[in-house]
């Protein structure tokens, strides 16, 4: 009686311990999960509040400084500048691993969250200059990751965006 009580237990406390596990795979799952959709939101924010101000503006010019005149990038840079519809100058950057946005002559402000990290950010502007027959537009690739380590996914976005006023 003894001995088939100590197998019962036995059985039961391997269930427990493999359920256990089990459990504890669906938590961590769904802790990925989480992080990867609150990164991939902020991400997709970020993404489509500088395509619409892009998509309006003018002027592309890969780097900073003033922006008087378009200038392509084929070669891609971590920075795009353009004058907004407003005629407002608008600076996007890649700095320490967030994306970060200047109107006018103002200080940086991030667009990402903390918890996103942004590995590299290249601008590419294409048809921008004046001497060609291309409509301008720029090419924004992003790579980045949410989570560390083995919960860690990497990622790649882009995405093309096309200046709305007819380039004649």
């Amino acid at each position: 009686m003894l001995v088939e009580l100590l197998v019962a237990v036995s059985i039961f406390i391997i269930v427990m311990t493999i359920s256990m596990g089990s459990i504890l795979g669906v938590f961590e799952a769904n802790r990925k999960s989480r992080s990867l959709k609150t990164v991939l939101n902020n991400l997709n924010l970020a993404v489509e509040s500088m395509s619409k101000e892009m998509r309006f503006g003018k002027n592309y010019h890969c780097g900073s400084g003033v922006v008087t005149s378009p200038k392509n990038c084929p070669l891609g840079d971590t920075r795009m500048s353009f004058l907004s519809s407003d005629g407002v100058q608008i600076t996007y950057r890649f700095d320490n691993q967030t994306i970060e946005k200047r109107t006018g002559v103002g200080r940086y402000v991030a667009v990402t969250a903390p918890e996103i990290v942004i590995d590299d950010l290249i601008f590419y502007a294409l048809g921008a200059g004046t001497d060609d027959t291309l409509q301008p537009k720029v090419i924004i690739r992003i790579k980045s990751h949410a989570g560390v380590d083995e919960g860690r996914t990497d990622f790649i976005l882009q995405t093309l965006i096309s200046q709305r006023s007819v380039d004649i």
